[in-house]
């Protein structure tokens, strides 16, 4: 799919919409994706910030998006894990910046070429207008090469 119409799709997203979260950059490879939350009313917390949950939400698709678009249909990708260390109030619109360079790609080749899962994981750091951090999230994501697609 072209990447400027999965933009515009998946910014009308519903868990993304309603929430504020916007995919503001993707570059037409799938290998860069940039994404910001807004400081609304609705997604404060009770302390006027931005509400936790929705830091972790905006980190949640784009490894497991990216990577499943640069793969092809041949691999099983899912998200597997996510931790969050939340470092500082977002008392801003927040932002985060997911890269995948051809060394990840080709380094998750290698690794499921056999058939094996691979796990790896991806630090993500999420951080205000300032450019102060805000939280940094750990994400992992299950990788494998489906059975049909082995040239064992």
């Amino acid at each position: 799919m072209k990447a400027s119409v999965f933009k515009f799709g998946v910014n009308l997203w519903p868990p993304l919409f309603f929430t504020g979260i916007k995919v503001t950059h993707l570059t037409p490879d799938y290998k860069e994706t940039h994404v910001t939350l807004k400081l609304r009313w609705y997604n404060r917390n009770y302390v006027g910030t931005q509400y936790g949950g929705s830091l972790m939400s905006m980190t949640d698709p784009w490894y497991m998006l990216m990577i499943m678009h640069n793969l092809g249909r041949d691999y099983f990708v899912w998200d597997k894990h996510a931790e969050i260390d939340y470092i500082a109030p977002g008392k801003t619109h927040v932002h985060a910046q997911f890269l995948l360079t051809d060394e990840i790609l080709n380094d998750i080749r290698a690794k499921t070429a056999n058939g094996e899962k691979y796990v790896p994981e991806f630090i993500v750091d999420i951080k205000d207008n300032n450019g102060q951090l805000v939280a940094r999230v750990k994400r992992r994501v299950y990788i494998k090469l489906k059975p049909r697609a082995r040239a064992d």
